[in-house]
Protein backbone atom coordinates (compact mmCIF):
# COMPACT_ATOMS: atom_id res chain seq x y z
CA UNK A 1 0.00 0.00 0.00
CA UNK A 2 1.55 2.88 -0.79
CA UNK A 3 2.18 5.97 1.46
CA UNK A 4 1.20 9.31 1.13
CA UNK A 5 3.03 11.79 -0.55
CA UNK A 6 4.82 14.16 2.01
CA UNK A 7 2.51 17.92 1.88
CA UNK A 8 3.69 20.02 -1.21
CA UNK A 9 4.78 16.72 -3.42
CA UNK A 10 2.32 16.06 -5.87
CA UNK A 11 1.90 12.49 -6.98
CA UNK A 12 3.98 12.16 -9.78
CA UNK A 13 7.03 13.41 -8.09
CA UNK A 14 9.65 11.58 -7.78
CA UNK A 15 10.83 11.21 -4.09
CA UNK A 16 14.40 12.63 -3.35
CA UNK A 17 17.14 9.66 -2.31
CA UNK A 18 17.90 11.67 0.25
CA UNK A 19 13.98 10.77 1.97
CA UNK A 20 14.16 8.59 4.61
CA UNK A 21 12.68 4.84 3.00
CA UNK A 22 9.61 4.20 4.02
CA UNK A 23 8.67 1.97 6.62
CA UNK A 24 8.34 -1.84 5.44
CA UNK A 25 4.54 -2.83 4.73
CA UNK A 26 4.73 -5.38 7.33
CA UNK A 27 6.06 -3.50 9.99
CA UNK A 28 2.46 -1.69 10.82
CA UNK A 29 1.02 -0.73 14.03
CA UNK A 30 -0.28 -4.33 15.84
CA UNK A 31 3.45 -5.23 14.77
CA UNK A 32 5.20 -2.30 15.96
CA UNK A 33 3.26 -2.63 19.58
CA UNK A 34 3.62 -5.88 19.70
CA UNK A 35 7.00 -6.30 19.47
CA UNK A 36 7.45 -2.74 21.31
CA UNK A 37 5.56 -4.84 24.65
CA UNK A 38 7.64 -8.01 23.52
CA UNK A 39 10.87 -5.99 24.47
CA UNK A 40 9.19 -4.48 27.29
CA UNK A 41 8.05 -7.67 29.17
CA UNK A 42 11.52 -9.58 28.23
CA UNK A 43 13.81 -7.31 29.83
CA UNK A 44 11.74 -7.38 33.08
CA UNK A 45 10.81 -11.24 33.03
CA UNK A 46 14.42 -12.92 32.48
CA UNK A 47 16.16 -10.74 34.98
CA UNK A 48 13.07 -11.10 37.44
CA UNK A 49 13.96 -15.21 36.97
CA UNK A 50 17.08 -14.43 38.48
CA UNK A 51 15.64 -12.53 41.07
CA UNK A 52 12.91 -15.00 42.12
CA UNK A 53 15.89 -17.59 42.79
CA UNK A 54 17.70 -15.38 45.24
CA UNK A 55 15.31 -14.06 46.65
CA UNK A 56 14.15 -18.12 47.93
CA UNK A 57 17.91 -18.45 48.91
CA UNK A 58 17.78 -15.01 50.66
CA UNK A 59 14.98 -16.16 52.37
CA UNK A 60 16.41 -19.14 53.77
CA UNK A 61 15.61 -21.72 51.09
CA UNK A 62 17.70 -24.39 49.40
CA UNK A 63 18.36 -25.32 45.52
CA UNK A 64 14.79 -27.29 46.04
CA UNK A 65 13.43 -24.58 47.20
CA UNK A 66 14.10 -22.52 43.85
CA UNK A 67 13.22 -25.94 42.24
CA UNK A 68 9.85 -25.99 44.25
CA UNK A 69 8.74 -22.43 43.16
CA UNK A 70 9.92 -22.53 39.29
CA UNK A 71 7.45 -25.90 39.35
CA UNK A 72 4.98 -24.20 41.09
CA UNK A 73 4.95 -21.77 38.09
CA UNK A 74 5.37 -24.58 35.39
CA UNK A 75 2.12 -26.46 36.43
CA UNK A 76 -0.65 -23.95 36.01
CA UNK A 77 1.22 -23.08 32.30
CA UNK A 78 0.63 -26.72 31.61
CA UNK A 79 -2.70 -27.48 33.01
CA UNK A 80 -4.58 -24.01 31.76
CA UNK A 81 -2.91 -23.67 28.06
CA UNK A 82 -5.25 -25.50 26.32
CA UNK A 83 -7.89 -23.61 27.71
CA UNK A 84 -6.26 -20.33 27.35
CA UNK A 85 -6.15 -21.43 23.64
CA UNK A 86 -9.31 -21.67 22.84
CA UNK A 87 -10.62 -18.65 25.08
CA UNK A 88 -7.75 -16.48 22.87
CA UNK A 89 -9.81 -18.27 19.71
CA UNK A 90 -13.37 -17.21 21.04
CA UNK A 91 -12.72 -13.82 22.62
CA UNK A 92 -10.68 -10.83 21.33
CA UNK A 93 -7.28 -11.66 21.78
CA UNK A 94 -5.85 -8.30 22.99
CA UNK A 95 -8.17 -8.51 25.56
CA UNK A 96 -6.92 -11.83 26.95
CA UNK A 97 -3.48 -10.54 26.50
CA UNK A 98 -4.21 -7.23 28.51
CA UNK A 99 -5.81 -8.92 31.31
CA UNK A 100 -2.62 -12.11 31.47
CA UNK A 101 -0.60 -8.88 31.93
CA UNK A 102 -2.58 -7.25 34.47
CA UNK A 103 -2.83 -10.85 36.22
CA UNK A 104 1.22 -11.35 36.12
CA UNK A 105 1.68 -7.50 37.09
CA UNK A 106 -0.47 -7.69 40.12
CA UNK A 107 1.41 -11.63 41.16
CA UNK A 108 4.74 -9.86 40.82
CA UNK A 109 4.24 -6.88 42.93
CA UNK A 110 3.23 -8.60 45.01
CA UNK A 111 5.69 -10.81 45.50
CA UNK A 112 7.91 -7.57 45.57
CA UNK A 113 5.95 -6.38 48.74
CA UNK A 114 6.55 -9.79 50.20
CA UNK A 115 10.11 -9.50 49.68
CA UNK A 116 11.05 -6.21 50.57
CA UNK A 117 8.88 -6.15 53.66
CA UNK A 118 10.64 -9.07 55.23
CA UNK A 119 10.95 -13.04 55.12
CA UNK A 120 8.27 -14.07 52.22
CA UNK A 121 7.13 -18.07 53.30
CA UNK A 122 7.85 -20.78 50.50
CA UNK A 123 4.16 -21.15 49.95
CA UNK A 124 3.25 -17.69 49.61
CA UNK A 125 6.12 -17.71 46.80
CA UNK A 126 5.07 -21.16 45.26
CA UNK A 127 1.40 -19.19 44.95
CA UNK A 128 2.51 -16.13 43.47
CA UNK A 129 4.79 -18.19 40.92
CA UNK A 130 1.91 -20.06 40.17
CA UNK A 131 -0.71 -17.25 39.22
CA UNK A 132 2.10 -16.12 37.54
CA UNK A 133 2.11 -19.27 35.35
CA UNK A 134 -1.73 -18.89 34.89
CA UNK A 135 -1.19 -15.44 33.17
CA UNK A 136 1.30 -17.30 31.08
CA UNK A 137 -0.69 -19.86 30.36
CA UNK A 138 -3.46 -17.41 28.70
CA UNK A 139 -1.08 -15.14 27.41
CA UNK A 140 1.00 -17.13 25.39
CA UNK A 141 -1.58 -18.64 22.91
CA UNK A 142 -2.87 -14.90 22.43
CA UNK A 143 -0.23 -13.64 21.43
CA UNK A 144 1.23 -15.96 19.37
CA UNK A 145 -2.19 -15.70 17.54
CA UNK A 146 -2.37 -12.03 17.79
CA UNK A 147 1.20 -11.89 16.35
CA UNK A 148 0.60 -13.97 13.12
CA UNK A 149 -2.47 -12.36 12.42
CA UNK A 150 -0.20 -8.74 11.99
CA UNK A 151 1.45 -9.76 9.77
CA UNK A 152 0.71 -10.60 5.88
CA UNK A 153 2.99 -10.60 2.30
CA UNK A 154 6.30 -12.16 0.92
CA UNK A 155 8.30 -10.82 3.75
CA UNK A 156 6.18 -12.36 6.73
CA UNK A 157 9.83 -14.51 7.72
CA UNK A 158 11.52 -11.20 8.23
CA UNK A 159 9.19 -9.81 10.32
CA UNK A 160 8.93 -12.91 12.18
CA UNK A 161 12.71 -12.69 12.66
CA UNK A 162 12.91 -9.48 13.76
CA UNK A 163 10.43 -10.15 16.29
CA UNK A 164 12.28 -12.93 17.57
CA UNK A 165 15.87 -11.06 17.53
CA UNK A 166 13.98 -8.08 19.11
CA UNK A 167 12.77 -10.29 21.91
CA UNK A 168 15.71 -12.53 22.53
CA UNK A 169 17.86 -9.57 22.28
CA UNK A 170 15.82 -7.77 25.06
CA UNK A 171 16.34 -11.20 27.32
CA UNK A 172 19.50 -11.48 26.82
CA UNK A 173 20.18 -7.76 27.93
CA UNK A 174 17.29 -8.66 30.34
CA UNK A 175 19.34 -11.46 32.29
CA UNK A 176 22.77 -9.36 31.89
CA UNK A 177 20.76 -6.04 33.76
CA UNK A 178 19.04 -8.11 36.52
CA UNK A 179 22.00 -10.01 37.50
CA UNK A 180 23.83 -6.50 38.35
CA UNK A 181 20.73 -5.32 39.69
CA UNK A 182 20.34 -8.38 42.38
CA UNK A 183 23.75 -7.91 43.47
CA UNK A 184 23.24 -4.06 43.66
CA UNK A 185 19.64 -3.23 44.89
CA UNK A 186 18.33 -6.57 45.96
CA UNK A 187 15.49 -9.22 44.31
CA UNK A 188 12.80 -7.34 45.94
CA UNK A 189 13.51 -4.04 43.58
CA UNK A 190 13.83 -5.91 40.44
CA UNK A 191 10.68 -7.81 40.88
CA UNK A 192 8.87 -4.42 41.33
CA UNK A 193 10.58 -3.48 37.80
CA UNK A 194 9.47 -6.56 36.16
CA UNK A 195 5.57 -5.49 37.66
CA UNK A 196 6.09 -2.23 36.45
CA UNK A 197 7.02 -3.83 32.83
CA UNK A 198 4.02 -6.12 32.51
CA UNK A 199 1.76 -3.02 33.15
CA UNK A 200 3.70 -0.71 30.55
CA UNK A 201 3.38 -4.00 28.00
CA UNK A 202 -0.86 -4.18 29.05
CA UNK A 203 -1.20 -0.42 28.18
CA UNK A 204 0.83 -0.67 24.87
CA UNK A 205 -1.47 -4.03 23.90
CA UNK A 206 -4.65 -2.14 24.79
CA UNK A 207 -3.72 0.02 21.74
CA UNK A 208 -3.68 -3.22 18.99
CA UNK A 209 -6.48 -2.84 16.53
CA UNK A 210 -8.37 -6.00 16.02
CA UNK A 211 -10.86 -4.76 13.01
CA UNK A 212 -8.87 -6.33 10.55
CA UNK A 213 -10.00 -9.60 12.35
CA UNK A 214 -13.36 -10.91 10.95
CA UNK A 215 -15.70 -11.97 13.74
CA UNK A 216 -15.80 -14.91 15.70
CA UNK A 217 -19.07 -17.18 14.87
CA UNK A 218 -20.97 -18.45 17.50
CA UNK A 219 -19.06 -21.82 18.70
CA UNK A 220 -20.82 -24.58 20.83
CA UNK A 221 -19.16 -24.61 24.17
CA UNK A 222 -15.29 -24.57 25.05
CA UNK A 223 -15.15 -28.31 25.09
CA UNK A 224 -16.29 -28.13 20.90
CA UNK A 225 -13.41 -25.85 20.52
CA UNK A 226 -10.78 -27.74 22.16
CA UNK A 227 -11.94 -30.71 20.34
CA UNK A 228 -12.05 -28.34 16.42
CA UNK A 229 -8.17 -27.38 17.71
CA UNK A 230 -7.34 -30.75 18.38
CA UNK A 231 -8.83 -31.77 14.81
CA UNK A 232 -6.97 -28.78 13.44
CA UNK A 233 -3.54 -30.37 15.05
CA UNK A 234 -3.79 -33.99 14.42
CA UNK A 235 -4.86 -33.71 10.43
CA UNK A 236 -1.35 -32.37 9.70
CA UNK A 237 1.23 -34.51 9.99
CA UNK A 238 3.97 -31.98 9.89
CA UNK A 239 2.45 -30.02 12.97
CA UNK A 240 1.81 -33.15 15.22
CA UNK A 241 5.30 -34.73 14.29
CA UNK A 242 7.39 -31.48 15.10
CA UNK A 243 5.54 -31.33 18.46
CA UNK A 244 5.85 -34.71 19.18
CA UNK A 245 10.28 -34.15 18.11
CA UNK A 246 10.28 -31.15 20.29
CA UNK A 247 8.25 -33.23 23.02
CA UNK A 248 11.44 -34.95 23.41
CA UNK A 249 14.10 -32.35 22.47
CA UNK A 250 12.87 -29.54 24.59
CA UNK A 251 12.52 -31.81 28.14
CA UNK A 252 16.63 -33.73 27.10
CA UNK A 253 17.57 -30.31 26.31
CA UNK A 254 16.32 -28.86 29.22
CA UNK A 255 17.34 -30.96 31.57
CA UNK A 256 21.34 -31.16 30.08
CA UNK A 257 20.91 -27.10 30.63
CA UNK A 258 19.78 -26.99 33.67
CA UNK A 259 20.61 -29.56 35.70
CA UNK A 260 23.60 -31.05 34.41
CA UNK A 261 25.35 -27.79 33.19
CA UNK A 262 25.81 -26.49 36.43
CA UNK A 263 26.70 -29.54 38.09
CA UNK A 264 29.66 -29.97 34.82
CA UNK A 265 30.64 -26.03 35.52
CA UNK A 266 31.15 -27.00 39.23
CA UNK A 267 32.96 -29.82 38.89
CA UNK A 268 35.55 -29.10 35.79
CA UNK A 269 34.39 -25.51 34.16
CA UNK A 270 35.41 -23.43 37.49
CA UNK A 271 32.54 -22.73 38.58
CA UNK A 272 28.97 -20.43 37.63
CA UNK A 273 31.24 -17.76 35.72
CA UNK A 274 32.05 -20.22 32.33
CA UNK A 275 28.76 -21.58 32.60
CA UNK A 276 27.02 -18.39 32.85
CA UNK A 277 29.32 -17.30 29.53
CA UNK A 278 27.72 -20.20 27.67
CA UNK A 279 24.43 -19.26 28.45
CA UNK A 280 25.47 -16.01 27.08
CA UNK A 281 26.79 -17.23 24.18
CA UNK A 282 23.59 -18.74 23.63
CA UNK A 283 21.70 -16.21 23.66
CA UNK A 284 23.88 -14.29 21.08
CA UNK A 285 23.41 -16.73 18.51
CA UNK A 286 19.90 -16.76 18.64
CA UNK A 287 20.21 -12.49 18.04
CA UNK A 288 22.52 -13.89 15.26
CA UNK A 289 20.17 -16.19 13.89
CA UNK A 290 17.32 -14.17 13.95
CA UNK A 291 19.28 -11.46 12.37
CA UNK A 292 20.39 -14.15 9.47
CA UNK A 293 16.31 -15.46 8.83
CA UNK A 294 15.87 -11.90 7.95
CA UNK A 295 17.92 -12.31 5.11
CA UNK A 296 17.39 -15.90 4.07
CA UNK A 297 14.57 -17.62 3.09
CA UNK A 298 14.51 -21.28 2.73
CA UNK A 299 12.15 -22.59 0.20
CA UNK A 300 11.46 -26.12 1.94
CA UNK A 301 10.40 -24.39 5.12
CA UNK A 302 10.31 -27.26 7.78
CA UNK A 303 13.00 -29.22 6.19
CA UNK A 304 15.68 -26.54 6.58
CA UNK A 305 14.61 -25.35 10.03
CA UNK A 306 14.53 -29.59 11.16
CA UNK A 307 17.77 -30.58 9.98
CA UNK A 308 19.09 -27.17 11.92
CA UNK A 309 17.39 -29.08 15.27
CA UNK A 310 20.33 -31.66 14.77
CA UNK A 311 22.92 -28.78 16.72
CA UNK A 312 21.14 -29.15 19.31
CA UNK A 313 22.58 -32.20 20.85
CA UNK A 314 25.88 -30.56 20.77
CA UNK A 315 25.60 -28.99 23.91
CA UNK A 316 25.02 -32.73 25.48
CA UNK A 317 27.69 -34.25 23.93
CA UNK A 318 29.83 -31.20 24.97
CA UNK A 319 29.03 -31.44 28.59
CA UNK A 320 29.43 -34.86 28.40
CA UNK A 321 33.47 -34.56 27.15
CA UNK A 322 33.50 -31.99 28.59
CA UNK A 323 34.89 -29.12 26.12
CA UNK A 324 36.81 -26.65 28.00
CA UNK A 325 34.90 -23.14 28.88
CA UNK A 326 35.69 -21.45 24.69
CA UNK A 327 34.86 -24.66 23.02
CA UNK A 328 31.50 -25.31 24.93
CA UNK A 329 30.92 -21.27 24.35
CA UNK A 330 31.27 -21.92 20.85
CA UNK A 331 28.91 -24.91 20.40
CA UNK A 332 26.57 -22.73 22.51
CA UNK A 333 26.38 -20.00 19.87
CA UNK A 334 26.06 -22.25 17.06
CA UNK A 335 22.84 -24.30 18.27
CA UNK A 336 21.81 -20.56 19.23
CA UNK A 337 21.77 -19.64 15.89
CA UNK A 338 20.30 -23.26 14.88
CA UNK A 339 17.02 -22.66 17.14
CA UNK A 340 16.56 -19.31 15.44
CA UNK A 341 16.52 -20.87 11.98
CA UNK A 342 13.78 -23.38 12.90
CA UNK A 343 12.01 -20.99 15.28
CA UNK A 344 11.71 -18.46 12.34
CA UNK A 345 10.73 -21.48 9.90
CA UNK A 346 8.19 -22.84 12.16
CA UNK A 347 6.21 -19.47 12.97
CA UNK A 348 6.39 -19.25 9.18
CA UNK A 349 4.94 -22.49 8.59
CA UNK A 350 2.21 -22.00 10.84
CA UNK A 351 1.21 -18.72 9.54
CA UNK A 352 0.92 -19.77 6.03
CA UNK A 353 -0.98 -23.63 7.01
CA UNK A 354 -3.09 -22.67 9.86
CA UNK A 355 -6.58 -21.01 9.24
CA UNK A 356 -6.63 -17.81 11.14
CA UNK A 357 -9.40 -17.93 13.72
CA UNK A 358 -7.92 -21.37 15.02
CA UNK A 359 -4.23 -20.16 15.56
CA UNK A 360 -4.39 -19.36 19.20
CA UNK A 361 -5.24 -23.75 19.76
CA UNK A 362 -3.43 -24.93 17.43
CA UNK A 363 -0.85 -22.43 19.31
CA UNK A 364 -1.91 -23.81 22.62
CA UNK A 365 -1.44 -27.17 21.85
CA UNK A 366 2.42 -26.50 20.14
CA UNK A 367 3.06 -25.46 23.75
CA UNK A 368 1.43 -28.27 25.32
CA UNK A 369 3.24 -30.50 23.77
CA UNK A 370 6.54 -28.96 23.52
CA UNK A 371 6.60 -28.12 27.35
CA UNK A 372 4.82 -31.11 28.93
CA UNK A 373 7.54 -33.34 29.43
CA UNK A 374 10.05 -31.24 30.61
CA UNK A 375 9.28 -31.40 34.38
CA UNK A 376 9.38 -35.50 34.14
CA UNK A 377 12.71 -35.06 32.70
CA UNK A 378 14.16 -32.48 35.16
CA UNK A 379 13.05 -34.97 37.77
CA UNK A 380 14.55 -37.80 36.18
CA UNK A 381 17.87 -36.45 35.72
CA UNK A 382 18.66 -36.80 38.98
CA UNK A 383 17.95 -40.33 39.31
CA UNK A 384 19.56 -40.66 35.90
CA UNK A 385 23.23 -39.78 37.00
CA UNK A 386 22.77 -41.94 39.81
CA UNK A 387 21.74 -44.83 38.16
CA UNK A 388 24.39 -44.42 34.87
CA UNK A 389 26.54 -41.51 35.81
CA UNK A 390 26.49 -38.12 34.58
CA UNK A 391 28.50 -38.81 31.55
CA UNK A 392 26.38 -41.24 29.46
CA UNK A 393 23.62 -39.51 30.95
CA UNK A 394 24.31 -36.44 28.98
CA UNK A 395 25.34 -39.02 25.87
CA UNK A 396 21.47 -40.28 25.79
CA UNK A 397 20.55 -36.44 26.02
CA UNK A 398 22.71 -36.05 22.39
CA UNK A 399 21.23 -39.02 21.10
CA UNK A 400 17.79 -38.82 21.92
CA UNK A 401 17.95 -35.69 20.10
CA UNK A 402 19.46 -36.86 16.81
CA UNK A 403 16.89 -40.20 16.93
CA UNK A 404 14.22 -38.11 17.28
CA UNK A 405 14.90 -35.47 14.64
CA UNK A 406 16.18 -37.81 12.08
CA UNK A 407 12.85 -39.48 12.67
CA UNK A 408 10.73 -36.38 11.90
CA UNK A 409 12.30 -36.29 8.35
CA UNK A 410 10.92 -39.61 7.24
CA UNK A 411 7.56 -37.32 7.17
CA UNK A 412 7.01 -36.30 3.83
CA UNK A 413 5.23 -33.21 4.58
CA UNK A 414 8.16 -32.03 6.64
CA UNK A 415 10.47 -32.90 3.60
CA UNK A 416 8.52 -30.86 1.04
CA UNK A 417 6.54 -28.22 2.56
CA UNK A 418 7.08 -25.21 0.64
CA UNK A 419 6.95 -21.37 0.67
CA UNK A 420 3.40 -20.58 -0.62
CA UNK A 421 2.13 -17.72 -2.74
CA UNK A 422 -1.23 -19.16 -3.34
CA UNK A 423 -4.11 -19.38 -1.16
CA UNK A 424 -4.66 -22.08 1.36
CA UNK A 425 -8.06 -23.16 2.32
CA UNK A 426 -9.64 -22.68 5.49
CA UNK A 427 -9.99 -26.67 6.13
CA UNK A 428 -6.05 -26.50 5.57
CA UNK A 429 -5.60 -28.59 2.38
CA UNK A 430 -3.80 -26.39 -0.35
CA UNK A 431 -5.95 -24.64 -2.64
CA UNK A 432 -5.83 -26.19 -6.04
CA UNK A 433 -3.07 -23.68 -7.84
CA UNK A 434 -5.66 -20.94 -7.10
CA UNK A 435 -3.59 -18.08 -8.08
CA UNK A 436 -3.25 -15.38 -5.74
CA UNK A 437 -3.11 -11.89 -7.93
CA UNK A 438 -2.05 -9.58 -5.11
CA UNK A 439 1.08 -12.45 -4.70
CA UNK A 440 1.86 -12.11 -8.15
CA UNK A 441 2.25 -8.14 -8.13
CA UNK A 442 4.03 -8.61 -5.12
CA UNK A 443 6.51 -11.35 -6.36
CA UNK A 444 6.67 -8.17 -9.62
CA UNK A 445 7.21 -5.37 -7.36
CA UNK A 446 10.93 -3.67 -7.04
CA UNK A 447 11.25 -4.24 -3.27
CA UNK A 448 9.05 -7.73 -2.63
CA UNK A 449 6.69 -6.61 -0.37
CA UNK A 450 2.83 -7.48 -0.63
CA UNK A 451 0.12 -10.11 0.51
CA UNK A 452 0.32 -13.45 -0.15
CA UNK A 453 -2.78 -15.63 0.34
CA UNK A 454 -4.05 -15.86 4.16
CA UNK A 455 -5.32 -18.68 5.92
CA UNK A 456 -8.87 -19.27 6.39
Amino acid sequence: MASRPPAGDSPGVTTPASAPRRKPSWAGRNYTLLTAAAIVTNLGSHGALIAAAFAVLDAGGDGGDVGLVAAARTLPLVLFLLIGGAIADRLPRHHVMVAANVLNCVSQAAFAVLVLAGEPQLWQMMLLGGLGGAGQAFFGPAAEGMLMSSVSGEQVGRAFALYRMAMQGAGLGGAALGGLLVAAIGPGWVLAVDAAAFALAGALRSFLDVSHIPERAPGEGLIADLRDGWREFTGRPWLWSIVAQFSVVVAVVGAAESVFGPLVARDELGGAGPWGLALGAFGAGTVCGAFLMMRWKPRRLLFAGTLCVFPLAAPSAALAVPLPVAGLAAVMFVSGVAIEVFGVSWMTAMHQEIPEEKLSRVAAYDWFGSIAMVPLATALAGPAESAFGRTPSLWGCAALVVLVTAAVLFVPDVRNLTRRTTHVASAGTPADAVPDPVAAAAEASPDGEGAVGRLG
